[in-house]
């Protein structure tokens, strides 16, 4: 049986990472990069033991200002698999 607090960080951080691909402005690009560097924040306090909350707080905040700081351009993986 799976537990349910190690379930979910994997969870979190599949759904961030199929969220991705979304924002061509600085203003999406900067909100999913926080919720990716939430997901993968929490995870990782998770696993540390440095707490949820705070992995996700510092994730957030490290993903938000990657996704504002960078331009469209900067990271350009190519067109989504959907397109």
């Amino acid at each position: 049986m799976i537990r349910l607090s190690t379930f979910t960080p994997a969870l979190l951080l599949a759904a961030a990472l199929g969220l991705s691909a979304c924002g061509s402005t600085t203003g999406d690009r900067g909100l999913s990069g926080a919720g990716i560097g939430a997901a993968a924040g929490t995870a990782l306090g998770a696993v540390t033991g440095l707490g949820i909350v705070e992995g996700a707080l510092i994730g957030a905040g490290a993903g938000g200002l990657t996704g504002a700081l960078t331009d469209e351009d900067t990271i350009d993986l190519g067109d989504p698999w959907w397109k």
